[in-house]
Order: C-alpha cells, then structure tokens, then sequence
C-alpha cells in the first residue's frame, strides 16, 4: 500500500505559490524541453514543468490530487535522488542511465527505486492530456491494430493490467521489437530495464487517485483511458 497524505492542503513541503510556478502550462514545459531532454539531463535533477496547469486534467484528477502527487510525490523522488547520488558516480549520469545501471541491483536499491520513480512520474504527467483519449493516430493505431486485433482490444488488456497490478504499481503500453504490449510493473519498475520502449503509463499507486476515487481503481483507470491519455505522445516515443 503506498503511503497517504496525512493533510489536504497544498501548501504541505510545496506550496501552492511554487505548484503554479513549476505546473504554468504547456508554454513552460516546452521552455524547459521535451520528455526526452528532461530525463537525459545531469545532476542535480530538477522537478519538471507539468504539461498542463494545475487543474488541467479535471474532473478526472483533481487539483488537489495533483498537489499531493505532483508536489509532495514526484518532488519528494526528485529530491531524495540527487540526495543519494552525490558524491558518486551516479552524480555525472543522465536520469535514464542512473536507472539502467541501478535496476536489479541491491546494493543501489534506494537510488534505483528513487531515479525510476522520477522518470516514471515525468512519463505519466506527459501520458495523459486534458481533452486525450479518443482514437491513436494512425501510424500508432495499425501497429496496434497489428499486435490486438484493434484498439479496443488494446485499451482493455491496458484496463485490466491496471487493475490486475497487486498493490503498488504501473501499467504499461511499450514497445517490444516490432510488438506493442501491455506490461504491467511493481512498485518503481519500469519496461526501460527489461530492454523494452515505454510508450504511455498508467500510474496506479494509490496515491495517484486516491483522494478522488478511494478504493474505485477501475473507475479511475477507465476515466484515464476514455478521457485522458495522449495518444500522439505514445507514437512520439515509437520513435
């Protein structure tokens, strides 16, 4: 189970002030790069613009969820990374790499753990976008069609990974050689260690719904799928 927030304001180790600062929209993120600039930057890691205000993906996650997901979560994974790493050869290491040479590794379970929950987060804030679901584009969508039969097909198997995923966890549509597939992960894994391209996540730690949903995980992964999710990010990262 994934630890809840003990208070409901937003102003709790981020205020509300430094939330509309860091989240100002579309605009700021495409000052500070794209995904891909983002997770490759060095130490020390910065919390990411999102791609979206605040209230940007309402009434399917509230402002007050992303306050406590965003702001206390994603911060917290940020800052207890570059934390760790100092003053070790992960300091000199883009975010990916750190993940990549940590995973499977005991001895840098806490680094790991930190570094792939940063770049998990970065990846679902950009897998979702107000006004998302709807049709993929059409090159993602015939290679879907290929790999499920269709994209219905597609969107339930990633339903029932969300929902399937025991406590803690991600569900994954990524892609594997010419196959796209739906894997689902625990607690900080990721596909980026299993040699797999992670094309759109659905975050299903609790704390990513539940001040909205309590218990109702289905209902927040079908809001997240029917609703929410960027489809032209995922074929972005097809590459």
């Amino acid at each position: 189970m994934s630890e809840k927030p003990t208070t409901n304001t937003l102003t709790s180790g981020f205020s509300r002030r430094e939330f509309l600062v860091a989240s100002a929209g579309a605009a700021a993120l495409i000052a500070a790069g794209t995904f891909a600039d983002i997770v490759r930057a060095k130490a020390p890691h910065i919390l990411p613009p999102l791609p979206y205000t605040e209230n940007g993906l309402t009434p399917v996650i509230s402002a007050e969820t992303m306050g406590f997901h965003y702001g206390k979560h994603h911060k917290g994974y940020v800052d207890n990374l570059n934390r760790l790493i100092k003053g070790t050869p992960f300091s000199d290491m883009i975010l990916e790499k750190i993940v990549l040479e940590t995973a499977g590794k005991p001895e840098h379970a806490g680094i790991f753990n930190n570094a792939a929950q940063v770049w998990n987060h970065t990846f679902y804030w950009n897998s979702m976008k107000p006004e998302g679901g709807g049709e993929p584009p059409d090159a993602l969508k015939k290679r879907i069609i290929a790999s499920f039969g269709s994209v219905d097909a597609c969107k339930k198997e990633l339903a029932t990974a969300a929902l399937t995923q025991f406590a803690s966890g991600w569900a994954w549509l990524a892609a594997d050689g010419d196959a796209i597939k739906v894997v689902k992960t625990g607690n900080a894994e990721t596909p980026l260690s299993a040699g797999m391209k992670p094309l759109l996540t659905i975050d299903v730690w609790e704390h990513a719904y539940y001040l909205d949903y309590q218990n109702r995980r289905t209902d927040y992964v079908n809001a997240v799928i029917e609703k929410l999710i960027n489809w032209p990010f995922a074929e972005a990262n097809l590459g």
